[in-house]
Order: structure tokens, then sequence, then C-alpha cells
């Protein structure tokens, strides 16, 4: 804990006590108490972010491009990045490791399960609102922090070449996640291939908006700000939708897809991000629902057959539970194909 307090004194040098922030299965991340106000302290994951340099100048460029927006078009927290005693934008400790600190937005919550259709209106605005603000920053102004990031058919090949290796796929769940992998692989290319004949430009995308990277106000219960920002990158804003419906359609008690709260988030997000949206971004709308999950369920599987050196783990079965939902969630939508594409339809012609 001394070790931790005086990374944070590189920052604000009132920093006193920190306690653990979130259950992210990335970044290490803390709150950090100061004679002001408390402010947000993370651990980089060097091995995940090669570059943190440049998480760093992506931020930047959203905070300055976001900034230039009228105030009262802005409704969002973008958090602020607190600069070190010598005025950098990162910490390098002793072992290597790299630290930054952001704004902490007081008063706020985040979810991990939606409890009421609302916070799916606010998800799906949140996000289509975060993809308007963004939509005239030109995405080559940003690196691109995490590449090969979502790039579904480089995981696919990552996965062949871990299966020839691997020795723990005997049990009938792994047995089960490697015959869905290889029923379904034919939709791993369908949003790049998109990509490379043009019909999806490139657009700044946030990376990872699942439901708990949306902070509620604790007063009104609406979304502020979205955070966990270091995937803000070049990309296809259909892998940002894709993910948000994935992270907050999920019946976790079943691994059902709920349609209706689909529907909703999809109303909520087509309010805003309709004003930029084209024909082909409506017809790829299904392809990228079915295909975060099935991509999720390949990481999470892949990783688990490589002793779990990505993602958290708690026990050394997680990864491949995980797998498993996420399959079992990409079936569900798989069979709900004519409704979903019905609701796309209604919505492209509101």
């Amino acid at each position: 804990m001394k070790l931790l307090v005086a990374i944070s004194q590189q920052f604000i040098q009132s920093a006193s006590n920190l306690s653990a922030l979130g259950n992210g299965l990335i970044n290490d991340t803390f709150l950090v108490q100061t004679s002001d106000k408390p402010f947000v302290l993370q651990r980089i994951n060097h091995s995940v972010f090669p570059e943190p340099a440049q998480i760093m100048a992506n931020l930047s460029q959203l905070n300055l491009h976001v900034a230039q927006k009228p105030k009262d078009t802005v409704k969002l927290i973008i958090p602020a990045i607190l600069k070190t005693q010598n005025n950098d934008e990162f910490y390098q400790d002793e072992q290597g490791s790299y630290w930054r600190a952001l704004e902490y937005i007081a008063n706020t919550e985040s979810l991990e399960s939606i409890t009421h259709i609302n916070q799916v209106r606010q998800a799906g605005f949140a996000l289509g609102h975060f993809h308007r603000l963004v939509s005239d920053l030109d995405p080559s102004l940003l690196y691109d922090t995490l590449p090969g990031f979502h790039i579904a058919p480089d995981y696919l090949s990552h996965y062949q070449q871990v299966l020839t290796t691997a020795t723990n796929v005997s049990r009938p769940e792994s047995q089960c996640c490697a015959s869905f992998i290889a029923s379904h692989q034919h939709i791993i290319n369908d949003l790049e291939a998109a990509k490379q004949q043009g019909l999806l430009p490139l657009r700044v995308i946030h990376g990872d908006p699942k439901l708990n990277n949306f902070l509620f106000a604790k007063d009104s219960q609406q979304i502020i700000s979205l955070i966990d920002l270091d995937t803000v990158k070049p990309g296809l804003v259909h892998y940002d939708i894709g993910d948000c419906l994935r992270s907050c359609c999920h019946n976790l008690a079943t691994n059902e897809f709920d349609l209706e709260i689909a529907t909703t988030l999809l109303t909520s997000y087509l309010s805003e991000a309709g004003l930029f949206f084209s024909e082909a971004d409506y017809d790829y709308l299904y392809a990228s629902i079915r295909l975060i999950p099935f991509e999720l369920g390949l990481r999470f599987y892949t990783d688990y057959l490589e002793g779990n050196c990505y993602f958290k783990v708690t026990e050394p079965d997680e990864n491949l539970h995980r797998a498993v939902n996420q399959f079992q969630l990409c079936e569900s939508i798989m069979q709900q194909e004519l409704a979903i594409n019905a609701v796309i339809t209604r919505l492209k012609l509101l």
C-alpha cells in the first residue's frame, strides 16, 4: 500500500488512502483520497497495451475534440487527465509499470446488470451520443493502440494455431466450444470484408462499451459518462454496437438474447447515431450483433487453451465457462435472426 500511495503522490502530493475500484479484466484501478477531491489511479496493463503513451495521446485528442463542441450539445463527461508533478501524462515506476490518473466523477455508479428498461434507453442514447460527438473526429488523428483488436479473422487464425498444441481440449465443455467454433466460423469475416469493400468506414470508436463502462448519476439514474477509454481508436462503430448489445441483452441466467432490451437499446442508439448512419451501416447491424459474442467466446476459449494469460481469472476454468456462455448467447441470437432483422428494418424506416 505504501508503494501505491507513493505512486499516487506523483500526481497529487496530498494523496493518502487507496481502495480498489471496479472489476475490470485488464487494468488495475484504484480510488485515491486527497486533501481536496479524490481521483482515479490506474496501472496500464503493459502486456495488453504496449504503447501507453499512445493511449494518453488518444485520450488527449478526444478531450480536446469534445471540449471544442458547444457545451449545450455535449451530454457526456469525458474524464480529464491529471498530469504528474513533472507535467507528464503518465508515470513509470521502478518496476517498469505505467500509471495514469484521471478525474473521478463523483456521485455516480456503474451497473453489472440491467434492472430497469430506462437503463437500457440510457445506454443506447449514451453510446449513440458518443459516436455522434466523435463522428467528425478524423480517425487518422488517433493511434491504433490495440493493433488487431476486434479483427475477428485474426482471432480465429490464432485460435487455430493454439489448438494444434493445446492439451486441455478433452473436457465436454471444451469440446462443445471447439464444435461451435468449427460450425460457425464462416461468420468471422462479415465486418472486416465490408470494411475492405469500403461499405463500412473507419470511425472513432470506444472499443469496450459494455454496460459497466457507463456511469449513471446516483440521483437521476441518467448516464453522464462513458469510461475505460483505453480502447478509443479507429475502428468500426459496429464493434461498439455489437458489444453494447451483447453486454446489455445477455440474460445471465439463461444465456439468451433479450430481444425487447435490444429493441429499446437500438431505438435509443439510433435516435443519435441515425443522423450519420448510412444504408450499409443498417445492413450490417445484425452481423455485428451476431459476431461480437462469437468473437468474445473465441477469445475466452483461446485464452483458456493458452493457460489464461490475457483475461484475469479467479479459477482455472473461468475463461472456459465464459466462452460457453458467449457461444450460447450467440446461438440465441442466431435463433432470433428474423425477429432482429425485422426490428432493424422498422427502425431504419423511422
